[in-house]
């Protein structure tokens, strides 16, 4: 079989070839093209600086724009050195670099998290199953691993095949953590390029974690998942309580696999919090969900879960001192978080349950997830009725009393990381008015980071109060979320490509991220069914899914019993755990290959920059906290897919703003006539946070419309950017006038302002680009 020709290779009549006939004028869909082999041989892997062209034309146009969180450089013994006012540390970095060079070990840091996940996982599943476990995600999904094999030109077929992909991997992550160094890399951009292959990493990693979960332990194969029980409501108290912490399915997968053994599947309550508890729901759908990472402390301090199991991530790092506060045992499962407890692996299950038990230990380091599951069960089965009789939370009347020590010194509320009233809640407690308490309980409004009760000068226990109060008062916590599907299947692409590249399906907006809203997780439901409403593809993951199941409609009904799982117009798709999130880019690259014959192994650039200019997505993570978030939009961004963050965003330092009054950056070319044509602010931005819900709507609305556009296409988008801004700030936006490029554009509805705006800045019409293009990729194939 001949090989495909590669990017360097292309000529001229390569690309009147029909594997690209298909373009803005003449678009249809078609089957996949028989002369377009699977693989193309042995693929260059992208070292460190193989796609810094790509990444120095995204940053010509989208600017890192920086907010220093610090003025100062603490990393090195030349340190503290002050870099404001142009000042220059003692290595020579000024503040502009050593903001990039923080995002670079910031998205080090999140990559490493993932890839280490994906490492534990998957030498875990060979161990379990062997390296020649196959790959099969059934018949409906032909491209199981678009990111590596982009990057790799391999498709994996068994799970050793996965460990090349990630030797890859963590060769390139010791060659990005090292410019983190002193006296390395100096510019701001290169820090920034290498920041983007941190995040390009990171996509591989959860590609490979995901993909080897899903194959070996059968979860979802990217069908429609089943509805699973969500929050504090559902877990059966009565029963011994096991709750997962963290990201890592293997200690959950040895839990559920001993019950089940053990015929013990209805004796004891199995859940869990963060990702661990969308991936035990994906293993089996009976095991529940407590709700994502700002459930943490207060489930915790409830006393609910007897065993509390560790994994990996997002874990609080004062889990063993809260959960000793009320005797519930903790076992620990990873090298990542060992809290100082005894390595117990190859102790004998009899010894570690009975020390446990009988307290003659604090907690258990175990590594071997199928002793976890044992350990973990039996330990709970005999604890749980001992503390029972525990009293873990004050009453009411306490809490009363309590409130009234109060000096309304304020502390609590300046301290908060949105400064949420509750100083004014406990006041009016002392009073017996618990409404204050019960609103910072709902919606995680405090998502319970315990700052407040380090201040309190009368050291109440502030976050438990909120906790009793919440617990008695608030009695519906019981939702539905549905189980992580994983990837989208290739049939579902050549449904929608046509659509979304087009602009008749007006975009696939992907919530996802942490828990550090401004406002509650109300808000990222809200945005989610605004979008729904609207046609859009809404797809989620990790602990943004969690947070749209938590809210009901006047019907009492969630999102997602409301709308479809099916990546389609008005579905909702919940892709799974963090590491399901590479299947978000993996659909945009699919589109670019199913619908649209570019070739996969070593495109990176060809296929980024399909998906800037023509696949309307736009990521959202709202309450982004960690630096696993900061590598997941990073990495999405390298994709040509724009974010919207929260406020708290803007603590990354850095955001990629695109600049409309720099008109060259926006010039495109045309591939299919050659000429470079005036571009458009599309999408305006890259990397953009803001204030609050009702901005980001209308952002996240405004950061779908791609050059590609047809005018059908562009009005649908551009109706709802101007409905969503007259919605939520009562006027047509001022730079509406930006995306129109003839009349045939302006939607109907508001053709008339809209004409009269255009009359105003003097607008004439300009050519729409049949095939547009960032890149000149003919140039470069000629070396010019």
């Amino acid at each position: 079989m001949a090989h495909r020709p590669k990017p360097k290779e292309f000529k001229d009549d390569f690309w009147k070839s029909k594997n690209f006939k298909v373009s803005i004028g003449d678009i249809v869909e078609t089957e996949r093209v028989e002369e377009v082999p699977e693989s193309m041989g042995p693929t260059p892997k992208p070292n460190v600086t193989d796609l810094r062209s790509w990444d120095m034309k995204l940053l010509e146009r989208y600017e890192p724009f920086y907010a220093p969180f610090c003025d100062m450089c603490c990393l090195c013994t030349y340190g503290k050195c002050d870099l404001t006012a142009g000042k220059k540390g003692a290595c020579g970095i000024d503040i502009e670099a050593q903001q990039a060079r923080i995002v670079l070990l910031a998205c080090c840091i999140g990559s490493a998290a993932h890839s280490g996940h994906a490492r534990h996982l998957l030498e875990y599943l060979i161990e379990k199953k062997g390296e020649d476990f196959p790959i099969d995600l059934g018949t409906n999904i032909d491209i199981e691993a678009p990111i590596m094999r982009v990057l790799l030109g391999k498709k994996p077929k068994k799970l050793g095949d996965l460990k090349e992909a990630l030797d890859y991997l963590e060769e390139q992550m010791v060659h990005l953590l090292s410019a983190c160094h002193t006296g390395q890399e100096g510019n701001s951009k290169d820090f920034e390029s290498k920041a983007l292959h941190a995040g390009l990493m990171d996509n591989l990693g959860k590609e490979i974690g995901d993909l080897a979960q899903i194959a070996a332990l059968n979860m979802p194969k990217g069908e429609d998942a089943p509805l699973v029980e969500l929050g504090f409501g559902t877990i059966d108290k009565e029963k011994p309580v096991v709750l997962c912490i963290g990201h890592n399915v293997a200690p959950g997968a040895g839990i559920i696999d001993y019950l089940e053994d053990q015929e013990l599947e209805d004796e004891v309550e199995v859940c869990g919090i963060c990702c661990a508890a969308i991936d035990i729901t994906r293993y089996n759908k009976n095991a529940k969900v407590v709700g994502p990472i700002s459930k943490q402390l207060k489930f915790v301090r409830s006393g609910v879960a007897d065993v509390i199991v560790v994994d990996e991530q997002c874990v609080r790092t004062d889990v063993l001192e809260e959960a000793r506060k009320n005797k519930a045992a903790v076992i620990a499962t990873t090298d990542k978080i060992c809290l100082g407890l005894p390595d117990m692996t190859n102790d004998d299950a009899d010894k570690i349950v009975r020390q446990l038990v009988n307290n003659e230990i604090e907690g258990a380091l175990i590594f071997d997830a199928d002793k976890v599951g044992e350990v973990a069960t039996r330990v709970a089965m005999q604890i749980a009725k001992d503390r029972e009789a525990l009293k873990m939370l004050p009453d009411l009347d306490e809490i009363t009393e309590m409130a009234k020590e109060c000096t309304e010194c304020g502390w609590c509320q300046r301290v908060c990381p949105n400064s949420q009233p509750m100083m004014e809640a406990v006041i009016d407690a002392s009073k017996g008015d618990f409404s204050k308490f019960i609103k910072l309980y709902e919606n995680d409004v405090c998502y319970t980071c315990g700052r407040c009760e380090q201040e309190c000068e009368r050291d109440l226990p502030l976050i438990s109060m909120l906790t009793k109060v919440g617990e008695h008062y608030v009695k519906d916590e019981k939702f539905n979320v549905r189980a992580g599907r994983g990837p989208i299947q290739d049939v579902e692409i050549r449904r929608v490509g046509a659509p979304i590249v087009l602009g008749d399906l007006p975009g696939v907006i992907a919530f996802v991220g942490c828990t550090n809203y401004p406002d509650g997780g109300e808000d990222v439901a809200k945005m989610a069914k605004e979008f729904l409403e609207r046609n859009y593809i809404v797809v989620t993951s990790g602990c943004g899914a969690m947070s749209i199941g938590e809210y009901r409609d006047e019907e009492g009904k969630t999102l997602y019993e409301q709308y479809s799982g099916d990546f389609d117009a008005k579905g909702l798709v919940n892709v799974g755990s963090c590491v399901s999130n590479a299947h978000i880019p993996g659909a945009c690259i699919k589109i670019a290959n199913i619908f649209a014959k570019k070739p996969l192994e070593g495109n990176f650039e060809e296929i980024s920059d399909y998906i800037l200019n023509r696949v309307g997505a736009c990521g959202v993570a709202w309450g982004a906290y960690s630096q696993k978030a900061a590598a997941i939009a990073t990495g999405v961004n390298r994709w040509g897919i724009p974010v919207v963050v929260g406020p708290h965003g803007t603590k990354y330092r850095r955001l990629f703003l695109g600049r409309t009054d720099k008109k060259e950056t926006w010039d495109l070319n045309d591939l299919r006539t050659g000429e470079v044509i005036e571009g458009e602010p599309a999408p305006e931005h890259l990397l953009y946070a803001a204030e609050n819900r009702e901005e980001a709507t209308v952002v996240i609305a405004k950061l779908c419309i791609r050059p590609n556009d047809t005018s059908k296409g562009r009005q649908i988008k551009l109706n709802h950017y101007i409905d969503l801004h007259k919605k939520y700030f009562g006027t047509i936006p001022e730079d509406v006038y930006k995306f129109v490029r003839n009349e045939k554009d302006i939607p109907i509805t508001y053709k008339k302002e809209v004409m009269n705006m255009l009359e105003e800045r003097g607008w004439e019409p300009r050519a729409i680009p049949q095939e547009p293009s960032t890149m000149n990729f003919r140039e470069k194939a000629e070396g010019k």
